[in-house]
């Protein structure tokens, strides 16, 4: 039996659609009960009644069991409820019953979302993302979303704490043109220290990074996908663009300077294609909403990046607490920002470029005395081992041997280890012979003396012959061989006993 309510939903189906099959399928019903109803209505029958229930005396009861619990009980244990009570009906009037309580609580108790309308420089979101793994470290992905124009900046941290999310906002709004009214995040310890009576109680350094700015640093409300679900999908897609996974075939990160790169080509992708809501591009719309942001300071906000120190002109290296920390070696002369991090037991390195603060060195934290350097910080840096000199050819007669190949670096070398004698008069032999034969044999063969240790006058010569350069001598290859066939091999095991000189009595006959 139908309601009033699903009564004239059905006959307004059938008005607008004049088809039974049709106002079923939106009404969710059989064709016949919309067929049923037009009928009755055109004979001016009045509506049928529902007739009394055998659950309808127990309906206020099941109501508030509905209530109770939040629209979660259960029909078979609302059943056993009611046969406890009384009630002598089946389990399926109970399962329908409470199916119908439920459907009309939901409708009273179901919170509805109103759309977030924004306005052009006042809201920016940021949120953050499980980054990919580079040198065994997961990369945090700070992720900003600028609510009117859609526009999206990702930017790569190697971690959460508020001296590297300080940083990154700063270059966000490098990036942006400028800085909007309001920063809303979540409940983080970098913004909120705590709650009094539902009141976030702010974080000094985040009011600190707010006034430098001329921002309001808030939190959103839990559970408010309103004001924060465009920053939860701009996560959503950069992780699926970003982080290597089965599905993009993306191959690993070797360093963090390639994952930089891969957050620039998302940006610049990202944003340069039509927004689904808006139906324009978010970098078309970001040169308009660029005119309604405040301008940001031209240095960035340094108090949380640590101490300050500047790098010698002659040697990448700074002090912090006493114990010396490679940095780059673009850095001569320039000022950076040093601090520990306690939780990792790390010393963090931060410099200043076109986009703001970031990080620019990382190192595990040394002791006084042992100096934590990074190689990479020194370019063109070959390490100094006691013995391997490096070879520098100073006149005309050592650069003329040296030109003959490796073979002759290498047999200086061995030969000057040894205290050959006479090695300026074997180098210019040396010299002769690689003008008679070639320097590619030559140097051969002085790479083969320089192993074997043969030094002494004449050697190089002997070398020189074992190589085929001797015609007297023949040398066997791989398609040739000394031997001089395999004939006389034929007759191995055959008897050779010669038989002539034995003559039979018949034979002499």
């Amino acid at each position: 039996m139908k309601s009033d309510g699903e009564l004239m939903d059905i006959l307004n189906a059938y008005d607008l659609t004049g088809s039974y099959r049709a106002a079923a399928a939106l009404c969710g019903c059989s064709h016949h009960t919309v067929k049923k109803a037009v009928e009755d209505r055109a004979a001016g029958l009045a509506p049928a009644v529902r007739r009394a229930r055998l659950i309808d005396d127990f309906l206020p009861q099941i109501e508030r069991w509905v209530t109770e619990s939040r629209g979660k009980i259960r029909a078979d244990k609302a059943h056993e409820k009611l046969v406890a009570l009384g009630f002598t009906g089946a389990q399926r009037t109970t399962r329908r019953a409470v199916a119908e309580v439920k459907t009309q609580w939901r409708l009273g108790n179901t919170r509805v979302h109103r759309p977030w309308i924004t306005e052009p420089g006042l809201w920016l979101q940021y949120d953050f993302g499980d980054g990919p793994l580079v040198d065994g470290r997961k990369v945090v992905l700070l992720v900003a979303w600028l609510a009117w124009c859609r526009y999206r900046v990702v930017i790569p941290l190697r971690d959460r704490t508020a001296p590297s999310v300080f940083a990154g906002l700063d270059r966000v709004f490098r990036i942006l043109g400028g800085a909007p009214t309001y920063v809303l995040t979540d409940n983080e310890k970098t913004v909120t220290t705590g709650h009094v009576a539902g009141v976030p109680v702010r974080n000094r350094d985040a009011v600190s990074f707010g006034r430098f700015y001329g921002v309001s640093v808030l939190t959103c409300e839990p559970a408010d996908p309103a004001t924060k679900g465009g920053v939860e999908n701009a996560v959503k897609l950069a992780k699926a663009d970003i982080v290597p996974t089965d599905t993009n075939l993306l191959d690993a990160y070797e360093s963090f300077t390639q994952v930089q790169a891969a957050c620039e080509q998302f940006m610049a992708q990202i944003n340069d294609r039509e927004h689904r809501a808006t139906g324009r591009r978010p970098v078309e719309m970001l040169a308009e909403e660029r005119q309604r942001l405040h301008p940001i300071p031209d240095m960035p906000h340094t108090t949380g990046l640590g101490v300050t120190r500047r790098v010698p002109d002659n040697t990448p290296m700074i002090t912090f607490d006493h114990c010396q920390y490679s940095v780059p070696a673009t850095l001569l002369g320039q000022s950076v920002w040093v601090r520990h991090h306690s939780g990792s037991d790390e010393v963090i390195v931060c410099a200043l470029d076109a986009g703001g603060p970031s990080e620019v060195a990382r190192h595990a934290r040394t002791t006084r005395g042992i100096p934590a350097v990074d190689d990479a910080h020194f370019p063109g840096y070959h390490p100094k081992m006691p013995g391997d000199y490096r070879i520098r050819a100073r006149t005309d007669a050592e650069r003329s041997f040296l030109a003959i190949g490796e073979g002759a670096g290498l047999w200086l070398k061995e030969a000057a280890a040894v205290g050959t004698e006479r090695m300026f008069q074997k180098m210019a032999h040396a010299v002769e012979l690689a003008a008679l034969h070639g320097h590619t044999d030559v140097d051969w063969a002085l790479g083969h003396a320089a192993v074997h240790g043969r030094f002494a006058t004449g050697d190089l010569d002997s070398v020189l012959a074992s190589k085929g350069l001797d015609l007297t001598r023949a040398h066997a290859s791989e398609t040739t061989s000394l031997a001089q066939g395999t004939k006389g091999w034929n007759m191995l095991g055959t008897n050779m006993i010669d038989n002539s000189d034995d003559v039979t009595e018949e034979d002499g006959r």
